[in-house]
């Protein structure tokens, strides 16, 4: 599919690494890592990342389509205890404020499109349709609504703890907030291949060649790409019930990337 302008090849991009609570980024060669968090218990968080927008504010990100994403990955474990992934995002909550350095950031509604593990405890669908964990192919577009805006919402906050505001409170937000996910089956301690290509008119996942899904829900741009390996979960469940915080969990952990390459303009 053709847009009008040549492909611009990045092998690999530019990346910075991001840890907390022990964790680790190893680079194997120029185009292989291990991300690593340690064993532990929910008392502290753990994170290792990878990311290209960490001092950037939202408006200069570097991606926009049409471009698309490869990469090969595989984890220790089938059955992390928090999230992993890799894709497209705004940094919507400014999770990278308390990294050393990071630009500070007001918070955001979310724009995504990524591969995404959550484990059991995580609820991350505003929809009681759509799957809410394990490992997802999931885009999110949310209208750019500026942050001191949101931030009149901020008072009202406590309220989400309340079971009866909150179910409208996520009825209200799946109204403002468009998403779309599909669950994937596949062992992800084995290799595999990982494509997203996201488009204007609609964003493709593919595993191992094969198109897995297609969304027609895009994200808005500029995003950054981010791929990483924590213990956190975070959950809102359709009875309205609201939690979040780290997951312990007994032996160490690792995602392992190679072969990653990010390709703008004609695909």
């Amino acid at each position: 599919m053709g847009f009008g302008k040549p492909a611009e090849q990045v092998t690999p991009p530019c990346l910075e690494s991001h840890t907390a609570g022990g964790g680790e980024v190893l680079p194997v060669n120029a185009t292989t890592w291990k991300l690593t968090i340690p064993s532990g218990t929910n008392h502290q968080y753990r994170l290792a990342q990878l990311d290209d927008y960490h001092n950037t504010p939202r408006r200069y990100f570097p991606w926009r389509p049409p471009v698309k994403v490869a990469l090969q990955a595989r984890l220790s474990s089938p059955k992390l205890a928090g999230t992993w992934g890799f894709g497209f995002w705004n940094d919507p909550f400014s999770l990278s404020i308390g990294l050393g350095g990071s630009q500070q950031r007001l918070p955001a509604l979310p724009n995504t499109a990524w591969f995404f593990y959550a484990s059991p405890e995580n609820y991350l669908s505003l929809s009681d349709n759509l799957p809410a964990n394990g490992l997802l192919s999931t885009t999110f577009r949310s209208p750019r609504i500026p942050s001191p805006l949101l931030g009149l919402a901020l008072p009202f906050l406590p309220l989400a703890f309340i079971p009866a505001f909150s179910r409208l409170a996520r009825r209200f937000s799946r109204r403002l907030i468009q998403q779309d996910a599909c669950q994937l089956n596949t062992d992800v301690t084995r290799w595999h291949n990982y494509t997203l290509c996201w488009l204007n008119e609609h964003t493709d996942f593919y595993l191992d060649g094969v198109l897995a899904f297609r969304t027609h829900i895009t994200p808005h741009a500029p995003l950054g790409f981010v791929l990483w390996i924590d213990n956190q979960f975070a959950s809102w469940n359709p009875a309205g019930k609201v939690s979040f915080g780290n997951l312990a969990f007994s032996q160490p952990a690792h995602l392992e990337i190679k072969d990653l390459t990010i390709q703008r303009g004609a695909l």
